[in-house]
């Protein structure tokens, strides 16, 4: 097995604006795993408020380059435990659990689906951003767009501008990127219209310190995204939280990921598949698990002007998932 990777500049086709920040263009790390004439792709993209820098993985994958392509190839359940022996940040981690996932599959010439006994037949649909701006202007992209569900981007709380949005008659979910504070989160979960939202994602700042002040038995849907990282807060989260956001970049991949859908449904909690940025190599990895999720929010190739790859696509919203061999990635 050979290890190649190239870090790529994705040109967004509009500012992308959350609360953290405004965003033209995102980083991306594209891994490559080959053996026997076949590629498996992964990719993690360069995210700021994570403290994810991709020249720090590239001397990561210098110097673990010859004890990665010495593997043998085996499941990828095998090549997980391995990538677990080299400590590496889950950015990382996902970006090779992902390339494996691929290269396995077009190996053995099955798809992902197939080799997880996954029915596909059953898709949520995915939301598209709306990134922060007035909220008539997030209306009127609202309005004008072919997509049917909407993550709207919030920077700041503001009662008028919910119940503008809360007016529309759309679906729609509402994610402040922790930017209310609890006397602000107390408002919405005690107010029985904010259940019109499809869920209220990571509504205060990271933490147990902030979280404990939601209460998943109220009005409500919130959501966790930056609170839940990987399987093990999951039963911390429980009485705050009805609903996880699960990415791969932060739980490690589609190996833990897996794992982390298991456990959460086995506490009930709602599932949503997410992503960042990405390009159709990332959203590819992500849309397998689509099929086990409750929600989708896999629009980060429709974000970006040069996507690199084809794969799995989101068109307005509705999934259309690549059964081809793995992940079915291939690099244009």
């Amino acid at each position: 097995m050979t290890l190649h990777w190239q870090i790529v500049r994705f040109q967004l086709k509009e500012t992308f604006a959350i609360a953290y920040g405004n965003y033209t263009y995102r980083e991306a790390l594209i891994v490559t795993l080959q053996s026997h004439g076949e590629k498996g792709y992964g990719e993690c993209t360069s995210i700021d408020y994570y403290g994810i820098n991709l020249t720090d993985f590239e001397q990561i994958l210098k110097k673990s380059q010859s004890a990665i392509e010495n593997q043998k190839i085996l499941h990828p359940t095998a090549f997980y435990a391995f990538l677990l022996t080299l400590t590496l940040a889950s950015f990382l981690r996902s970006a090779l659990d992902c390339a494996y996932w691929d290269l396995f599959g077009k190996l053995e010439k099955k798809s992902f689906s197939t080799l997880n006994q996954i029915n596909a037949n059953q898709l949520p649909e995915s939301s598209i951003t709306i990134s922060v701006d007035s909220v008539e202007k997030q209306i009127e992209k609202i309005k004008q767009s072919a997509w049917s569900k909407f993550k709207v981007k919030c920077s700041h709380f503001s009662e008028s501008d919910i119940n503008q949005l809360l007016q529309l008659d759309k679906n729609i979910a509402l994610d402040s990127n922790g930017s209310f504070t609890p006397e602000e989160c107390s408002w919405l979960k005690n107010n029985e219209w904010v259940s019109k939202f499809l869920y209220l994602e990571q509504p205060m700042k990271i933490g147990l310190a902030q979280y404990a002040t939601l209460h998943s038995d109220k009005f409500a849907n919130w959501m966790a995204d930056e609170d839940c990282q990987d399987i093990s807060v999951l039963n911390d989260l429980l009485p705050h939280y009805q609903s996880i956001n699960i990415k791969l970049v932060k739980c490690g991949g589609l190996t833990p990921a897996l794992e982390m859908i298991k456990a959460a449904r086995a506490l009930n909690f709602k599932i949503m598949i997410g992503c960042m940025t990405e390009s159709s190599v990332g959203i590819s990895a992500g849309a397998v698990l689509a099929p086990l999720c409750d929600y989708a929010d896999l629009d980060g190739a429709n974000l970006i002007a040069n996507d690199i790859a084809q794969g799995s696509r989101i068109v307005n919203g509705k999934i259309q998932l690549n059964e081809n061999h793995g992940l079915g990635i291939k690099i244009n």
